[in-house]
């Protein structure tokens, strides 16, 4: 994160405006909407900012800058001259007194960014590129402004009355979150938006007199294979809302940066030879958060019913008398093959498709290889990598076509996709050649063929 983003309360602050020209006048009129109390300093002002000036109880000096103005005496300084050299000259002399200090559409001589502001007072919304886009800013609150109901101020406004009271009667900070959610998603937000005020005030007052310890639930969320956009809408509501994040190794960093920032995470990541947590163990954390009344969710890669182990981890929370949620994700075989170019069912090549573990045991993968020996089917093997080349060597003894293509794709859905394609007689062999690393997927049949002309992830990316 290049910038911090805060919010200044500068009624009746001054604040010092160098430059009398339109830039200038745009940066007061903002100014103004905070209540500060605007001082500017030009040769020359344009009317409407020094009228601006005059009703915030303002000064306007006639004068060019001149480093020894006493800048101390402000809380901001925004240079806003046509002048580069005059703009640096202020940023410079603003630094040497750590007063903050923006140059407008000049971010190496900014000590803070104007951002984007969506405004529905006292609920403000601020977005900023630190200084590299401030076009695609805007178009961003473009965007906000379009879903935000204006209501959303009220709502602001209403709940900051009542917040002492909800204070003191739910002391835990955790507690008195959930119970601000629960009442968001009541009808409280349609009151407050049609001015139905006494009905608001009823509800929430009837809401937190009949108030009870939250109850622990569990969310099986599917993360998907790795794009934080193939995420479902309730996915990210549910993570956003966690009060504990239990994630797994194939969780992708850009996903995990969508989890509510305060929640405690814990990784229970496994790997070959290498589980951060047994599956008994990770059972019993649910258990445990939940019992404690927390909102637990246990983010999987990919989708938590396909060999996810969801269903052990539900009879756990079963048995204990936890309520639980299940939510889908996209599997590893749907993204993958997608962003691979690869169909896994087409008329002409594979009329069905068979999802299976190629996870060894005791050195050998224990699969129905006779089922798995037809024409016109497509294999997608999960965790297939460490025995891709035994796997090969058993399909091609009970079979099948030692030149049927095989797409092995790691990393998939992410910006690491690697894709290498060959067949049953030579793909074990490129995995070193091509230092494919896992997680990876592996395709197997006719339909590998299509990738060669249906590769659009690559086409989109070129």
């Amino acid at each position: 994160m290049d910038i911090f983003p805060i919010s200044l309360k500068l009624q009746q602050q001054p604040c010092l405006i160098v430059g009398g020209g339109h830039i200038a006048y745009r940066k007061a009129l903002l100014l103004q909407k905070a209540g500060a109390i605007i001082h500017v300093i030009a040769p020359e002002i344009e009317t409407a900012l020094l009228e601006i000036v005059q009703q915030s109880a303002g000064q306007y000096v006639q004068a060019r800058f001149s480093v020894d103005l006493p800048l101390r005496q402000y809380r901001l300084v925004i240079a806003a001259t046509d002048e580069a050299d005059t703009n640096q000259q202020v940023f410079i002399a603003c630094e040497a007194e750590n007063v903050l200090v923006n140059s407008v559409d000049d971010p190496p001589h900014c000590r803070f960014m104007v951002p984007a502001i969506v405004d529905r007072s006292p609920l403000v919304i601020s977005v900023a590129t630190n200084g590299t886009s401030p076009v695609l800013s805007r178009q961003i609150r473009t965007q906000l402004e379009a879903v935000i109901p204006h209501g959303m101020g009220k709502l602001a406004e209403f709940s900051g009355k009542w917040r002492a009271a909800v204070k003191a009667k739910i002391s835990n900070p955790d507690k008195r979150r959930i119970f601000w959610e629960d009442l968001y998603a009541s009808p409280l937000k349609e009151h407050v938006f049609n001015d139905n005020l006494v009905q608001a005030d009823r509800l929430i007052e009837q809401t937190l007199n009949e108030w009870q310890q939250p109850k622990g639930e569990v969310y099986l969320v599917g993360a998907g294979p790795g794009d934080p956009e193939l995420l479902t809408l309730k996915a990210l509501r549910l993570m956003q809302q966690a009060d504990v994040v239990i994630y797994d190794r194939l969780v992708s960093a850009p996903i995990m940066e969508l989890c509510r920032r305060d929640a405690e995470k814990v990784y229970v990541g496994k790997a070959r030879s290498n589980h951060a947590v047994p599956q008994e163990g990770i059972n019993a954390l649910l258990v445990k958060y939940a019992s404690e009344g927390k909102r637990v969710c246990r983010l999987k890669g990919g989708d938590p019913f396909i060999f996810g182990r969801g269903g052990e981890e539900i009879e756990e929370l079963f048995a204990a008398g936890i309520p639980f949620q299940v939510v889908p994700g996209i599997t590893a075989a749907s993204g993958c093959s997608a962003y691979a170019g690869i169909p896994l069912t087409h008329r002409d090549y594979a009329q069905s498709v068979r999802f299976l573990t190629g996870h060894l045991k005791e050195g050998s993968p224990e699969l129905p290889w006779s089922e798995l020996v037809y024409e016109n089917q497509t294999l997608v093997l999960y965790m297939g990598l460490i025995g891709l080349e035994t796997i090969c060597k058993k399909l091609i003894e009970h079979g099948q076509r030692s030149d049927m293509p095989v797409a092995l794709v790691s990393k998939g859905t992410t910006p690491e996709q690697k894709v290498v394609v060959g067949t049953l007689q030579n793909i074990a062999a490129q995995v070193s050649e091509h230092q494919i690393q896992a997680p990876t997927l592996t395709i197997i049949g006719e339909v590998v063929r299509l990738r060669e002309q249906l590769q659009w992830q690559e086409r989109a990316e070129a």
